[in-house]
């Protein structure tokens, strides 16, 4: 917020991580988003001070309520494609940090403004207005996965 009063909406770069959960009949979990209404992975930007992988477990239990026992880190993933403007204008070039969370537990709640809903999906049945970041990794990595 404060860089964002010193240069307005131009584009930053961010740095996050993203989060690929899955229940035990392997569907995945996807967030309706409050801010672009569109379906998206759990995930959001680093803290300062923050490694990426306790950037994927905080952002999990932020716009979950779920923790894993452990995460796996599946890649780093950056460039003109993931180019995100914001429904308030503010811009940015996104380098996300991909990891699959592992033995999750908790109950998925909703408690930080930013999920419309929270849901597991099959592959052949996910929402049709999904984030363009999310269809990007979920095209990339779970390419030939049984979901």
């Amino acid at each position: 917020m404060e860089i964002r009063k010193l240069i307005g909406s131009r584009p930053l770069i961010l740095t996050g991580s993203t989060v690929l959960v899955f229940n035990d009949s392997n569907e995945l979990l996807l967030q309706h988003r409050s801010d672009t209404e569109e379906w998206g992975l759990p995930g959001g930007a680093m803290e300062p001070g923050e490694k990426l992988e306790q950037t994927a477990a905080r952002e999990l239990y932020e716009e979950t309520g779920l923790r894993a026992e452990s995460f796996t880190f599946i890649d780093i993933l950056s460039g003109e494609e993931l180019y995100f403007k914001y429904p308030n204008g503010d811009e940015v070039y996104n380098v996300i940090s991909i990891y699959e969370a592992l033995d999750t537990y908790g109950e998925l709640t909703m408690s930080d403004g930013e999920s419309i809903n929270l849901r597991y999906f099959v592959r052949d049945k996910l929402p049709t207005n999904i984030d363009e970041r999310a269809k990007l990794i979920i095209d990339k990595y779970l390419e030939g996965r049984v979901l």
